[in-house]
Order: C-alpha cells, then sequence, then structure tokens
C-alpha cells in the first residue's frame, strides 16, 4: 500500500481516539459535578429541616443529579456497546430534562402544555423503537426488481 491509502486508513482511527480522550474527559468532569450535586442535594435536604421547604430546588437538584448520571451511563454504555450509543439513552435524557423544565418553569400553562407534548413525543419514540426489531429487514423484500416478481 502506498502512503496515501494508508493515511486515508488512519484518520478514522485517529478521530476515534481523540473521541474517545474526549468522552473520558467529559465523563470525569461530569462525575465531579455529580458529587458536586450530591454535596448540593444534602445540603438543600438539610436545609429543609431548619425551615426552607422550597420543594422544587429539592426537586430540581434530583432531576439534574439524574441528568448527569444519565450522561455518565450513557459514555459506560458506549464504551461497552462497541463506540456505539444506544438511542434510548438520549430519549431518557430528553424525558428528564423536559419534566426538570416543567417543574422548573411551569408558571407559562402553554409551555408547560408543549413539554408535555415533548415528553409524550419522546415516549411514543421510545415505544416505536421498543416494538421495532433490533436487526433491519433484508432489502431484498422491500425492493424487488421486475424480473424477481413473482407471477
Amino acid at each position: 500500500m502506498d502512503f496515501y491509502t494508508k493515511a486515508i486508513k488512519m484518520i478514522p482511527k485517529v478521530f476515534q481516539v481523540i473521541l474517545n480522550v474526549s468522552l473520558i474527559l467529559l465523563a470525569i468532569i461530569l462525575s465531579f459535578l455529580l458529587i458536586k450535586e450530591l454535596i448540593m442535594f444534602v445540603e438543600v435536604l438539610l436545609s429543609y429541616d431548619s425551615g426552607n421547604k422550597d420543594y422544587r430546588l429539592f426537586l430540581e437538584h434530583i432531576l439534574i443529579f439524574f441528568l448527569y448520571f444519565e450522561f455518565i451511563a450513557m459514555i459506560v454504555k458506549y464504551f461497552k456497546e462497541d463506540y456505539h450509543f444506544p438511542m434510548r439513552y438520549f430519549l431518557y435524557i430528553g424525558i428528564t430534562a423536559m419534566v426538570r423544565l416543567i417543574i422548573v418553569d411551569h408558571y407559562n400553562p402553554m409551555n408547560t402544555l408543549l413539554y408535555a407534548l415533548v415528553i409524550l413525543i419522546l415516549i411514543i419514540g421510545y415505544f416505536i423503537m421498543n416494538i421495532t426489531p433490533r436487526n433491519r429487514p433484508d432489502g431484498k423484500l422491500f425492493f424487488r426488481g421486475k424480473g424477481n416478481q413473482e407471477s
């Protein structure tokens, strides 16, 4: 093989290494943020006894914690599934983010309705994804040429 062919074959490998290193760094940063959120969650929980009964702040910290947790779980799953992001994790993150928005920003009824519709669309997408076979059907079943049709 010549130099040009070797260089072309190395490009995806270099990008894969850059992507993997970036995801590892992101997972480390998200782990620190997860721990920070856990500490803030404990502080809110302890201040809850002292008379501060802002349940929205409490729920907001719980949902932010789960967002960090889901992103870290998605990165772990990426490495376990041979460098592939499962689509369901994106849907989980989207649903959790929208629930957080409804809890935090529920003063405008139209926005709340739109957020709820987005959650419904994400759940419908998740349902469709679960009832669809994992492997794609053979293309020969759907795209028959004129010579392959049965009489």
